[in-house]
């Protein structure tokens, strides 16, 4: 019997109550990080107007912020998987207080430097790295840690636009981001404290439930390569309604406050719905859970070009958040069930990477697209049109998949 306490030995069980403390852990961490750029989404109409009237001036910001993320993230997974995740999150952490208060300033300079700090060095530094070490805590329940720890996001806009909505028409927006950056400095540095163990993916006692279980008829890294494309297309669909919805419904006739509503509980639907798809990926498969998740996607948005009645909206918004919720996380589980656990940190940031891209070009096209139409109706067929060719770009790995596993079946016959 090893010497070792029952709390190391603990610390090297996958699917373990300390995994899900983990999980949970970075969940919160990860709510509380995507926080600061809804200020910027609930405060759409009013930044404009303070910054001469054009949206496509926060909703820049709110792209820099994806992009910068999706780099950070790159950046900051090489190291966490050397040094371990305290040092990222603690840095992650103090420069989303910067990043927040350089927001609050009100130029649309330090606008735009603002959030690039926030995603480079505050978002960057806490969601890839987190998703990568939570996926090496699981084996058996990984699709469900996995959309658990994904739904960080969702969660944040379901919360933070109703906090800051009333918040934005009580001190305006530039203090409700200065006060959001304060608040993160002194409420996330608890439960960094949680993720300072060694992940038991990386021991040489978890190594044998680390294995590839999806075959590919064609190169892994083409098929990397054409997963990180799809993932671009899927998330420009997904992030226009999430960046405009709120100026969406003023442009309809309804207030701001059900705009918000409706922003909030189309996020809390995708977190409840990721937890579902989630089960179904441990079930079915990453890639295939992505296609039935991008093509509810595809379905749902188009509704929004037909719908203008207040309570059709609130329907839409549900069943769009209800729909997309299970495709970042599948992305996710497929990378781990294709590729080995060395692997993971870097093919994880980079395919997060293109889906900050994605989700940056979502959140910054609708504006421009407003700002040229004086509508949202061209961005919307837009959107559905990049979601479908994410569903053919996946359906044609998953078919080439199932027609090289038949010939391989036929050929075991003979």
């Amino acid at each position: 019997m090893s010497d070792k306490t029952s709390l190391e030995v603990e610390s090297y069980r996958l699917d373990s109550p300390r995994s899900w403390a983990v999980a949970i852990a970075a969940l919160v961490i990860i709510t509380i990080a995507f926080g600061a750029p809804y200020v910027s989404v609930v405060a759409l109409t009013q930044i404009a107007a303070d910054m001469g009237g054009a949206r496509s001036v926060p909703a820049l910001a709110y792209a820099l912020s994806s992009v910068a993320a999706g780099i950070g993230g790159l950046l900051f997974a090489k190291w966490a998987d050397r040094k371990g995740m305290v040092w990222p999150l603690a840095i992650g952490n103090l420069m989303l207080g910067i990043g927040s208060a350089i927001s609050g300033f009100g130029t649309d300079w330090t606008l735009y430097m603002g959030h690039t700090v926030l995603g480079l060095l505050g978002i960057g530094a806490v969601f890839s790295p987190l998703v990568t070490y939570v996926s090496k805590w699981f084996n058996r329940r990984r699709g469900l840690a996995l959309s658990l720890v994904a739904s960080g996001p969702q969660i944040a806009g379901a919360v933070w636009p109703l906090i800051f909505e009333a918040s934005i028409n009580r001190i305006g927006w530039s203090a409700t981001f200065i006060y959001f950056g304060a608040f993160s400095l002194v409420f996330i540095p608890p439960f960094i404290l949680l993720l300072r163990y060694q992940p038991p993916a990386d021991t040489p006692e978890a190594q044998a439930y680390d294995r590839t279980t999806v075959s590919l008829p064609v190169s892994y890294n083409f098929t990397f390569a054409v997963m990180c494309l799809a993932i671009v297309f899927c998330c420009v669909a997904m992030a226009m309604p999430m960046g405009h919805l709120v100026a969406f419904c003023g442009d309809r006739g309804y207030s701001v406050s059900h705009g918000a509503n409706m922003l909030a509980l189309l996020l809390a639907c995708a977190f409840v719905s990721r937890l579902l798809w989630g089960q179904l990926s441990d079930s079915i498969g990453g890639l295939e859970t992505v296609l039935l998740s991008a093509l509810c996607q595809a379905i749902t948005l188009s509704l929004f070009l037909f719908t203008y009645d207040l309570a059709m909206l609130y329907l839409v918004s549900a069943m769009f958040g209800l729909g997309f919720g299970g495709v970042v996380p599948a992305y996710v589980l497929a990378i781990r069930e294709i590729y080995p656990s060395n692997e993971a940190g870097w093919r994880t940031a980079t395919l997060l990477l293109f889906s900050f891209l994605g989700m940056a070009l979502g959140g910054w096209l609708p504006g421009y697209i407003f700002d040229l139409t004086l509508s949202y109706q061209a961005a919307w067929g837009l959107g559905v049109a990049f979601n479908t060719v994410t569903i053919l770009m996946i359906g044609g790995i998953i078919g080439l998949r199932r027609a090289s596993m038949t010939v391989e079946r036929r050929e075991l016959k003979i």
